[in-house]
């Protein structure tokens, strides 16, 4: 495998989790099952369409699953999938990088 084949997968990754909303989307589901009212809830600033669209890529791209439960209403659940579940140890290495270098939005007023 060559470098170059390494860097494009690579930037395909960064391209697909690092869309606004989708590393917000992915975090919230590493909790747990969410319902599409849970996430758009715990997401400050996201609109219905983004937040539909952004299920719709993570879902084509195998990340998250939507289910369909036959219940009375008809409830929407989102899971992780086995691929999704495996980004988990690389987002807690990024929070742990943003605790560390990446100042609260009214702290960097405050400098």
């Amino acid at each position: 495998m060559s470098v170059h084949s390494l860097c494009v997968r690579f930037h395909i990754a960064l391209e697909l989790i690092g869309a606004r909303w989708s590393g917000a989307i992915l975090h919230m589901l590493f909790a747990g099952t969410h319902r599409y009212a849970d996430i758009k809830a715990a997401i400050p600033g996201v609109n219905d369409t983004m937040l539909a669209r952004r299920l719709r890529e993570l879902e084509a791209a195998g990340l998250i699953e939507r289910r369909v439960l036959s219940t009375s209403p008809v409830r929407v659940e989102y899971h992780l999938t086995e691929m999704g579940t495996e980004l988990h140890p690389a987002f807690e290495e990024l929070v742990s990088w943003a605790h560390k270098w990446v100042p609260f939005p009214e702290e960097e007023k405050a400098s």
